[in-house]
């Protein structure tokens, strides 16, 4: 199921795989859209994302991941084979993302490669899809190089694993350090707007003001 939140750059919802991932997609008037962290792996999953994009006539230009735990990539190689788009992520989360056979294994599910065009990113970088530009917030803790995708216009947030609604990424996976995700929250995130609406990789979307006074982690 997805839900629209009605804003300039508009954020859709998709809760998609067992692991009950947000799966997002950005778009704005012109009709570009980017799509961030596809979680879709069942055929109904990527079948839901594809007649969406086309019942509203958007047009997929960047397939980009927050960070590559497996639960947020199930879908890259499909999306990125459907719509011909590189992967913009960060460097250093190969090192997560070759990972996730291991990882596919123990969950029994089988994970295709790797897209072959990547799009190195960090906070130099600048990612604009139509009229949308978002700043890229280096944010590591939950993963070795985890970022998120900050739209200033609108004030909204994508965090991936990095902050939920009253809680916080786990820290006990492979690259997690819980001193490290807590610095990335406190100097990152805490420095955007109260008002910023956050759309986390798990759960609803919430807001820096209300974690700041309400999340029991920080």
């Amino acid at each position: 199921m997805y839900c629209a939140i009605l804003v300039f750059m508009q954020v859709v919802t998709f809760t998609f795989n067992d692991f009950a991932e947000n799966t997002y997609v950005l778009y704005d008037e012109s009709g570009n859209c980017a799509i961030v962290d596809p979680g879709c792996h069942k055929h109904s999953e990527q079948q839901e994302l594809v007649n969406f994009i086309a019942q509203n006539n958007l047009t997929p230009t960047h397939l980009m991941n927050t960070h590559c735990h497996i639960d947020h990539v199930l879908g890259n190689a499909f999306v990125a084979k459907k719509y011909g788009i590189p992967l913009y992520l960060h460097k250093d989360e190969l090192i997560t993302y070759n990972d996730t056979g291991r990882w596919g294994q123990f969950f029994g599910l089988v994970i295709e490669e790797i897209p072959d065009h990547q799009i190195f990113i960090d906070e130099s970088s600048d990612i604009t899809f139509g009229n949308s530009a978002l700043k890229v917030l280096f944010t590591p803790g939950h993963s070795i190089a985890s970022v998120s995708f900050y739209h200033s216009s609108s004030k909204q947030l994508i965090s991936g694993d990095v902050l939920f609604y009253q809680s916080i990424g786990r820290t006990d996976l492979p690259g997690g350090n819980h001193a490290t995700l807590i610095a990335s929250i406190k100097n990152k995130l805490f420095a955007l707007p109260d008002d910023t609406i956050v759309y986390s990789g798990h759960g609803p979307a919430t807001s820096i003001g209300f974690e700041k006074k309400h999340n029991p982690f920080l």
